[in-house]
This record gives C-alpha cells, structure tokens and sequence, in this order.
C-alpha cells in the first residue's frame, strides 16, 4: 500500500491530455500536413505564384498557431478544473472498456477525415489561386475592369499567373511580397483607383511575351483595313486599307526594318519619361550594333533629366495593353456599326451613340438608365432603337467602370497614334541631337505603313501603292498630331 502512495504522490497528472488539447494538437498536425503538402506543389510547379505563397507561408503557419494555442488552452483550462475539483483526472483510455475504444476510434476517424479534407482543400485551393476566376472574381472584386477587359482581349486564353510572375527565386520572392501587400491593400481599402499603370514590378517582356512571340522571327507586311464611320447626318463609312511595316528584327531571318527594327537585337534603344504613365518622353538614346550613340533629347524640355530612370526599351512599350484594352467610344461605335449592331439609317447615330458614351454617370445603373432615355427620347421607341439602346448599353459595360474610373481615358493606347501620342512620344520632330544635325522623324506615314487605298465604295478598289493621306471630312493642318483633335471621343 505504501508503494502505492508513493506511486500516486511523485507522479503528475499531463494536463495536455485533454480533448481540447489533443483537438489543437489535430489541428497542428493538419497544418503542418498542409503546408508539406503546398510546399511540394509549390516547388515542382512550371511557374511561382504568390498566393500559393499566402497559403504555404502565411495561412498554413497561422493555422498552425490556431492549433498551438488551442493546445495550450485547453491544458490551462484542464489545470484549472484540475485545482478547483478533486478527483479530476485527465484521460484515460482503457481498450479493454467498449466506451473508450469507441471515443478512440471516433477520435482517430474524425482526425484521419480531417487530415483528408485538409489534403484535399490544399491541393484545390493551389489550383484555384493559379485561376483567372480567383484573380479577376474571388479575391480581387476591385480587379474587375482588367477582367472584363481581359475576356475580350487577345490574350483571353492565358493565364494571368502566366505574365504577371515571374520565374526565378528573385522574382518568386518579389511576386510574394507584392501578392501580400495586394491582398492587404484590397481587404483594407487602400488601392488607388483608377489602379495605375505601368505596373512597375511586372517581369521584362523578353521573359514572358517572348516565350509566345519571337521577336527574330521576319514578319514582313501586315495587311489592316480600318473601318470608320463619319459624324454627318448619313454615318458615312470611309475606310483605309493599308500595309503595316512590321519588318523584322534579326538579320538571319529577313530584312533588318519596319516597326520591329526597334526591337532588333543590335540595336539598344533607351529613354527617359518624367510621368508616371510613359506618355512624355523628352530624351532617347540609341546605339545601333556597330556600337555608335546618338542621343536625342526634346528641345522645349526643361526638366533635369538626372533624377529620371533610363529604361530600355521593350514590346511592352509599344504594346501596352496586350490584355487589358479599353476601347474608346469612337472605336466601339466604329465597330458596332461595321457589325450591324448600330443601325446606320439612324441619322446620328454614330454622333449621339458617343455623345451618351461620355457623359459621366455615378454607377452603372445610371448609365443603363441614362443611355436608355436619351437614345429614346431621340429617336422614339422602335425596334432597331432598342437595338441599338442594348448595343450601346453593352459597350459601356465593357469598358467603362464609374467605381474604378477605369475608361480608355485612364489608360492610354500606345499602338498607332490616333488617340494617344503612341509611336509620336517619339515621333514627333522635337527630338533633335545636340548638334541638330539629326533628328527623328515626325509624321512620315510611309517609315511604318503604306496606303494602298482609302475612302468607300469603288474607291477602295483603286489600289495603288503609296497614296497620300487623304483626312476623310476637311483640310488638316499636317503640322498637328492625330491626337491634337482625336481623343477617342471625337
């Protein structure tokens, strides 16, 4: 009896064996699961993603801690009874007692379904993070204008993850830090809107559009036709036919020449830009493969250049709204009609269709409501008026989004130069060397494309190579940039 008292008196009672401690104790042994689980994934994926980094890094080890702390608890709250209670005893399990192997196995099977769904949760939760549901719908609500847009664009087929991370352990890392800080800014409300662009930590163009697109490859002459429509009574159609100059890039594959000599391996073409959005660009430098700078500099410029980044430049400089292109009024209507979606017989149609485009509304309702009425109130209630009511209706949905403020006029078009300065930011005469022996040139159609015919009817069957620009409804002064008057709304 006495080595009995001893026994009882020099042995303590774990107050870790508990149900809520051994609960916490499932839980740590899940997240540690999870996170085994997800690194494994992780790691032998073909590319990085940051919130497959939120889920490895941050939500598995704070699961973890869930669990920890639950442990813990649930050992004070045992001691506590155990002090305030006597004869409080943690558990004991006797298999011999059909109670106790019915807890155990209930206990064990709970844990292994738990352990099953946290596999099986992790494994789906890595695939939906790499979706383009999850970064344009689930996580990021604010993203809608770039996911609206992105299903219409050329490159709805890929898959954000695809552009927007990068390979590599630095840029695994920066697309970490950058995906955390996002999750944190929408969850708190701090992103600017509209959001700006360019985006700064965006991987250089050579490592992901290449990997579709190769720049050596001799594309030679694109032939384009641009359909518009006139602001007269009659929508009258006028359209231009014409080569575009893509050229090519690499000696061993053609011609060196075109629009892509600007990408030509030999050539290394840098500038500054004193703005944010890459729209004023006072200073270039190039060097062309036998090692000769030039540089070129604005000279209305007063800006001190030395505190500005050199970039180099890229497809995306050109190129800048591969999958996310807001189309502006004038285009959008341009196309509509083209399309037959607009009715041209409508007098106006083209004029009154943008004019109810641009006017500011508060949300989409009133824009819904707005395009209606006036559209009504000008041409009566009939069906092709209906039509033409959804169509328009349908071109402000896709790309003007009031909560955003996110419109073409938020985010300018570098392609061409109708709208936007585009190749012009260059282009426009200003830029001379220092000496003023050279300059790069300015309004010189046939250096990227060659018209081969323009205007409607039989005109466009008159084809002949380099026709001057003909401007379609008066004179131009030539001295005046295509955006001077166009802007999209025009």
């Amino acid at each position: 009896m006495s080595d009995n008292l001893t026994e009882t008196s020099t042995t303590r009672p774990s107050f870790f064996r508990n149900w809520i401690s051994l609960s916490g104790l499932t839980i740590m042994v899940a997240s540690i699961f999870a996170f085994v689980l997800l690194f494994v994934l992780d790691t032998f994926s073909h590319s990085s993603n940051p919130y497959v980094g939120i889920l490895t890094y941050l939500i598995a080890p704070g699961f973890l801690m869930i669990g920890f702390f639950t442990f813990v608890i649930g050992a004070i709250l045992w001691r506590r009874k155990a002090t305030q209670t006597t004869g409080s005893t943690p558990i004991r399990i006797d298999l011999s007692k059909p109670r106790d192997r019915r807890l155990l196995i209930g206990f064990i099977a709970g844990s292994l379904v738990f352990l099953l769904f946290t596999a099986v949760g992790s494994y789906h939760s890595y695939h939906y993070t790499e979706s383009v549901q999850f970064c344009g719908e689930a996580c990021h609500g604010v993203m809608k204008p770039e996911m609206v847009t992105y299903q219409h664009s050329p490159h709805a087929r890929v898959a954000c993850a695809e552009c927007h991370i990068g390979k590599g352990a630095g840029w695994y890392v920066r697309s970490k830090l950058s995906g955390t800080y996002q999750v944190y800014a929408v969850l708190a409300k701090k992103f600017p809107t509209p959001i700006p662009t360019p985006v700064k930590n965006l991987r250089p163009a050579q490592e992901t559009c290449e990997e579709c697109h190769w720049p050596k490859k001799f594309v030679g002459n694109v032939e384009r036709t641009f359909n518009y429509f006139l602001t007269d009574k009659e929508n009258s159609p006028y359209s231009i036919r014409m080569l575009l100059k893509v050229g090519g890039g690499d000696s061993t594959h053609g011609p060196v020449g075109g629009i892509h000599w600007h990408m030509n391996v030999g050539n290394k073409i840098e500038y500054i830009a004193v703005d944010d959005a890459r729209q004023s660009i006072p200073w270039v430098r190039m060097t062309d493969p036998q090692g000769v700078v030039r540089e070129f500099r604005d000279s209305k410029t007063t800006n001190d250049l030395s505190r500005f980044a050199v970039r180099r430049m890229d497809c995306m400089d050109c190129h800048n709204r591969p999958a996310h292109r807001y189309q502006s009024p004038e285009n959008a209507v341009n196309l509509a009609i083209s399309l037959g979606k607009l009715d041209r017989t409508l007098p106006y149609i083209k004029t009154n269709a943008i004019s109810v485009l641009v006017q500011k509304y508060n949300d989409d309702a009133a824009a819904t409501q707005g395009i209606a009425t006036t559209l009504l109130n000008k041409y009566g209630d009939e069906p092709r008026v209906r039509t033409a009511i959804e169509t328009v209706q349908k071109i402000y949905s896709d790309n003007f989004f009031p909560d955003m403020k996110a419109n073409w006029r938020a985010y300018p078009d570098n392609i061409g130069h109708k709208d936007w300065l585009g190749c012009f930011r260059c282009h426009d005469g200003k830029h001379v060397t220092s000496d003023r022996t050279l300059s790069i040139k300015a309004n010189d159609c046939d250096a990227c494309h060659t018209i081969i015919a323009q205007g409607k009817g039989k005109e466009l069957e008159q084809l002949s190579l380099g026709q001057k620009f003909k401007h379609p409804e008066e004179d131009y002064d030539p001295a005046y940039m295509c955006s001077d008057c166009h802007n999209g709304g025009l």
